[in-house]
């Protein structure tokens, strides 16, 4: 193999790596907008992007007990703590598009999933758009901001 050839599909792994790495800037810990919780996004081994719910601001019912996913759709998981519940699930990175898409976002205040996508708005912005019925203009949108840790 040449010279010329090799250069040219190194050239072509640094670019396929750069934009998988972009993928991955979605990875960390967002406090949602009501700034009430924290959902820590991660890449599962499938390469997935999925988030789960990691801090509370008030992770106790008024029993002192851990608040629950009391509206969940299904019965068995009503009795399952809200903290380490998966929010955000099965979503993919388009390059092209420059999002996250065909995921769904779980709202445990209502019970309910919506298909979502994603988008970086800067560094430290995530926009999440949640719709019903594939039709990205009928649904609403949350801003995440970017923290540096899980809060105490």
């Amino acid at each position: 193999m040449g010279l010329k050839k090799i250069s040219i599909l190194l050239s072509l792994a640094l670019i396929s790596l750069g934009v998988f790495a972009r993928g991955d800037r979605v990875i960390g810990v967002w406090l949602t907008e009501n700034q009430d919780s924290q959902v820590e996004v991660y890449k599962t081994p499938s390469g997935t992007f999925e988030g789960k719910l990691v801090w509370l601001e008030e992770p106790l019912d008024e029993d002192g007990k851990p608040k629950l996913d009391k509206e969940n759709p299904e019965r068995s998981k009503r009795t399952r703590p809200l903290l380490g519940t998966v929010l955000l699930k099965d979503f993919t990175w388009d390059a092209e598009a420059g999002e996250w898409k065909n995921g769904t976002i779980y709202d445990p205040e209502n019970g309910r999933t919506y298909s979502a996508f994603m988008r970086l708005e800067n560094n430290n912005t995530l926009k999440i758009r949640g719709f019903v019925m594939g039709m990205r203009f009928l649904g609403r949108s949350t801003t995440w901001t970017r923290e540096r840790d899980v809060r105490e």
